[in-house]
């Protein structure tokens, strides 16, 4: 499959804020401000106007549905500009696509989430004593509370898209 230059600035981005959003639970304003940058400088070089519009356009509509996701405390300051920037780089219907499986997948992360904390049924001092002792990305959501990277869900929905489409 080849990728146009606005899908490998969109994989970048997504690759890079998975590490830092896996190891931090925070996605850097640095990230998103030159990744948001480069898709406005690479979408006006193109096609000029037109590419502004276009840049613009996805970035507001990534930015809209997060922006109302961070006001219920359902995700970060980073994720919501996270997907403006990644608007910019895939445009309305690359957004939109990629926010749709992102929510099934967080859906089902949850979903997974839930099942195995009820599995293991665990007690709130064996909660911390294993989030305390390990590293592993794994105990530490089991044993977490209710939120995960969201990451976690736009990687793979990246993945996916850029499969499907």
């Amino acid at each position: 499959m080849l990728l146009g230059l606005e899908h490998i600035g969109a994989c970048i981005l997504v690759m890079i804020a998975l590490v830092t959003d896996v190891r931090s639970m925070r996605i850097p304003n640095w990230l998103t401000g030159l990744s948001f940058g480069g898709a406005l400088l690479c979408h006006v070089a193109a096609n000029g106007q037109d590419g502004l519009k276009f840049a613009l356009a996805g970035a507001l509509v990534g930015f809209t549905p997060l922006l109302a996701m961070y006001a219920i405390k359902g995700v970060g300051a980073g994720d919501v500009k996270l997907f403006a920037a990644l608007g910019a780089w895939l445009g309305t219907m690359g957004v939109i696509q990629l926010f749709v499986y992102s929510i099934w997948y967080a859906g089902a992360i949850g979903i997974l989430l839930l099942a195995m904390r009820k599995l293991i049924r665990l007690k709130p001092a064996s909660q911390e004593r294993i989030a305390n002792k390990s590293k592993v990305l794994l105990s530490r959501l089991i044993a977490g509370g209710t939120r995960f990277p969201f990451m976690l869900a736009v990687a793979p929905a990246a993945a996916t898209c850029w499969l499907l489409f």
